[in-house]
Order: C-alpha cells, then sequence, then structure tokens
C-alpha cells in the first residue's frame, strides 16, 4: 500500500487531507527548483535590485497577510543582518489600515509583497497605499499565481518585478505550506544572493525530518493536546508565529496555539500552561541567541509534564533531556535558512493533529467560515 508521510495514500484522500500531505513533503524538491530558478535568474534579478540595494538610504518593507506576513518576518531579521539595511516586516493589514503610520517616512523604498494566490483584498491595496504615500518607490512581488491580480497590475510596471514561483508552490490545500516555505526561500536568495550549496544542505535535512518525525507527530496528536504553544528567537519568532498558524487553520481552531519569543514568554503568555499544553521550543543556530532559547527550555522542563515538550535544534546533544527534533547537518547555517527545515515540523504535528480530530485539512472549514483567499474585506478610501 502506498503511503505518505506514515498514511496510507488513499486514506489520506479520503480524509481529505491529499493535497496537504503532498504540498508538505514536496518542499525539498520545491525548494531545489526555486534555487534553480534563481541562480539562472540571478542577472535579471541583479539588473533590478542591484541599484536599490546600492543605495544607503533605502528602506526594505517586507509584506504580505497571515503566512506571507509572517515569511517577512521570518526574513527581515536575516536580511537586515546580510545587507546592511533597514528590513522592516509589515504586514498588509497593517499598511491598509494605517497607511500614514506605517508609511510615514518619506525614504526610497522597496516594498516586497509575498502573495500566494494574489488576489487577497489587501494585497493590491498596499502596494496601491505605498505609491500614494511614498516619492520613490518600487515593487519586488514574490507569489505563486500569475493569473492573480498582484503580478498581473505589476508585470508591466517600470518600478516593478515580480518573482514568480514554480506551479507546484501555488498550493491547492487551505494553509500554506509549499508556497512559505518556497516564497521565503526565493526573496531570500533574490535579495541575499542566491546560494545553491546552502539549499541542498537545507533540502536533505528536510527529507530525513520528513522520513522520521511524521510518525512523532501522529504520537503527539495521539496525546491529545489542547493547548500549544510555539517559542523562538529572532528569524525563529516568525517561524513560530506561523507554526501557531498552521495548528490554528487545520484544526479549524479546535486547539488553540500561540507565539512568542523565548524571553517573553515569561512576561504573562505563560499563564496558558497546563496538563493539556504542549511546548515546541526552536533552537537559534546563533551562540549568543541560543543561550536564552535554552535558558526557556530548562525552565520548562520544571513546568511542563512529561512528553510535553519538544526542541527542534540543529544541534540536538544540549537538549537531550528532551524530545529532540534534530535538523541534521545544519549547525552552521544562519537561521533565516535553518527556519524552512524548522517549520515543516509544525506543519506535521498541525497534519497530524487535524487527522486525529475528524478535520479535513484540505478545507477545514467546508462551511466557508474562514476561506483560502479571504473574502468580504471592504477597502475605504484614504483620507489626507
Amino acid at each position: 500500500m502506498s503511503t505518505l508521510l506514515q498514511y496510507p495514500l488513499a486514506d489520506l484522500d479520503s480524509r481529505g487531507g491529499g493535497h496537504t500531505a503532498r504540498e508538505i513533503a514536496q518542499q525539498p524538491d520545491l525548494w531545489r527548483e526555486v534555487s534553480s530558478a534563481r541562480v539562472a535568474a540571478r542577472g535579471a534579478d541583479d539588473a533590478f535590485l542591484r541599484p536599490l540595494l546600492d543605495r544607503r538610504d533605502l528602506r526594505i518593507v517586507l509584506t504580505g497577510a497571515g503566512s506571507s506576513a509572517f515569511a517577512g518576518q521570518v526574513l527581515a531579521p536575516g536580511l537586515a543582518r546580510s545587507l546592511r539595511r533597514r528590513v522592516d516586516a509589515v504586514a498588509t493589514t497593517d499598511i491598509v489600515s494605517t497607511p500614514h503610520e506605517q508609511l510615514s517616512e518619506d525614504v526610497p523604498t522597496l516594498l516586497v509583497s509575498f502573495a500566494r494566490s494574489g488576489d487577497s483584498p489587501e494585497s493590491v491595496a498596499a502596494t496601491e497605499l505605498a505609491e500614494q504615500q511614498l516619492s520613490e518607490c518600487w515593487h519586488l512581488v514574490v507569489t505563486c499565481n500569475a493569473d492573480g491580480q498582484l503580478a498581473r497590475e505589476h508585470a508591466s510596471r517600470p518600478r516593478s518585478d515580480v518573482l514568480l514561483l514554480p506551479e507546484a508552490a501555488n498550493d491547492q490545500g487551505f494553509a500554506m505550506t509549499s508556497s512559505f516555505t518556497g516564497m521565503s526561500l526565493a526573496a531570500m536568495q533574490s535579495l541575499a544572493g542566491p546560494d545553491d550549496q546552502l539549499v541542498q544542505q537545507i533540502a536533505a535535512a528536510a527529507e530525513q525530518l520528513l522520513a522520521k518525525r511524521a510518525a512523532n507527530a501522529q504520537a503527539l496528536a495521539a496525546r491529545e493536546p489542547a493547548r500549544i504553544v510555539y517559542l523562538g528567537s529572532g528569524s525563529l519568532k516568525g517561524v513560530a508565529a506561523e507554526s501557531a498558524l498552521k495548528t490554528l487553520e487545520l484544526t479549524a481552531g479546535g486547539v488553540v496555539a500561540l507565539s512568542d519569543s523565548a524571553l517573553g514568554f515569561r512576561h504573562g503568555p505563560k499563564s496558558v500552561l497546563d496538563e493539556r499544553t504542549l511546548v515546541v521550543v526552536y533552537l537559534s543556530n546563533d551562540p549568543y541567541t541560543r543561550q536564552y532559547d535554552l535558558d526557556i527550555l530548562s525552565e520548562l522542563r520544571r513546568t511542563v509534564s512529561a512528553g510535553s515538550l519538544v526542541a527542534i535544534s540543529a544541534d540536538g546533544h544540549e537538549a537531550e533531556q528532551d524530545e529532540t527534533w534534530t535538523l541534521p547537518g545544519l549547525q552552521d547555517v544562519p537561521d533565516t535558512a535553518l527556519a524552512l527545515p524548522a517549520v515543516i515540523c509544525a506543519q506535521l504535528i498541525a497534519l497530524a493533529l487535524s487527522l486525529s480530530r475528524g478535520c479535513t485539512p484540505d478545507n477545514p472549514f467546508p462551511s466557508g467560515e474562514v476561506n483560502r483567499v479571504v473574502q468580504g474585506v471592504t477597502l475605504h478610501p484614504l483620507l489626507n
């Protein structure tokens, strides 16, 4: 019998989880395809981006909604460090609702828009508001859908470049999985320069993770946690936010999930802990930041029930007292790259929780309370 992620394939399809499972499993191959495309397009990328990145006064804004906003949160710290430029992650939902605050500085700006479909109401509205508020604005549109409104609007603009991902990245499942990691990787390689060797490393680690940890995810789901907390620092704080969202989406809100930083968790959010709470801690590869991640891990060992604490680490020996999911061979990669295989851990857990609770992962809201492409947004005219 054919299996995928430790599930019978026919069972996944009959339970409404086939698309989501395939899109989780395909990510290593997708990353290799994205990397090849970015290497091939290096000249075109540089022709558009290099004159902008050479400007010392350039502000880079990474934007999107939901998972697309979290892609910006993952990338911003690492890009700021490598580019030595100001890089801000600002959700389109914030730009659209408070443009005077989010775009208050009229400085040369590169708006990097992440969008799986490009048809969410805020996607195009955010780019138009940036045009209205800023004297100099360029656009890098990172999308999985060539036919989406965002891609079509910017395809022929002289100050815009549309970075289109392979068709496989346009997830058919409700929740963004391969689209999230694919767009993150494509933007990282375009802005910081392609590194195919690094992509081969993270893809190989992800393949081992997918082969080994799907069963662990099912075992965690069998414990029937009522709450999940994801913790991470720096780029991995963005991963934690995306991880919590995957749980909420795929369980249709049946499992309460939240995220925080290692240090921030103590300041009130720790109140969520009880005997049915699962805690997942992403450990940074940065030696300074990692100290704080290990501190909260040590503290949680004394407060969380046995079997309810998981560490995700590229180097497992420091967390040997816990169940540790190791990302092999990635001890020396930056956290922005570590983020991509790390988030697969949360995708596996969310899928397992969804199926164990009788949800349909490909469409957890069959009656339409929440939609794959956001609906019901009224865009109001800007008041100057």
